[in-house]
């Protein structure tokens, strides 16, 4: 698998994880405020990168405040956005470089092929998360691990997995 092909699978993964993490919350009637807001900020900063690698202003701050009923909106847009931006690029554009500013007002240059690696890993830093604010409010959290959305079915879990051996 080239580079390109891996990032283009990651992105898959990223608007599915998206999707799940937005059903656990949408299902969990009392989910924590936190939850919705770390989801709101991974819709952000998704946009962010995005908006960078594109050359153009974000449409959204990094931590934005947004409804349920946006976020659902807006998951679907950057999904669809991130496959357009994708089908654009070779190989080659991975090691082109951007250089940005951030919300704090440096500016750094990276490669877009690094800015796709955080996307990718950001995202899934908040899910986990979020998963564990569903965990701690005693909802049912969303299996988003890469494996599973691979496999199309969900790794297993603690109340799944084996129990210890005990010498």
């Amino acid at each position: 698998m080239t580079q390109l092909a891996f990032i283009r699978q990651l992105a898959r993964h990223c608007a599915w994880a998206d999707d799940q993490l937005f059903r656990a919350l949408s299902d969990a009637v009392g989910v924590p405020e936190q939850a919705w807001s770390e989801y709101a900020h991974v819709l952000g900063a998704e946009e962010t990168w995005l908006a960078r690698m594109e050359g153009r202003a974000s449409s959204l701050p990094v931590w934005p405040t947004l409804s349920p009923q946006k976020c659902a909106a807006f998951k679907d847009t950057l999904a669809n956005a991130y496959s357009a931006f994708l089908a654009t690029l070779s190989e080659d554009d991975l090691d082109r470089d951007v250089t940005y500013t951030t919300s704090d007002g440096r500016t750094f240059t990276n490669s877009i092929g690094d800015m796709l690696a955080q996307f990718a890993l950001h995202g899934q830093y908040h899910r986990g998360k979020m998963n564990l604010l569903l965990r701690q409010g005693e909802f049912t959290p969303a299996p988003v691990d890469l494996i599973a959305f691979i496999r199309g079915a969900p790794a297993a879990t603690q109340a799944s997995a084996a129990a210890p051996v005990r010498r």
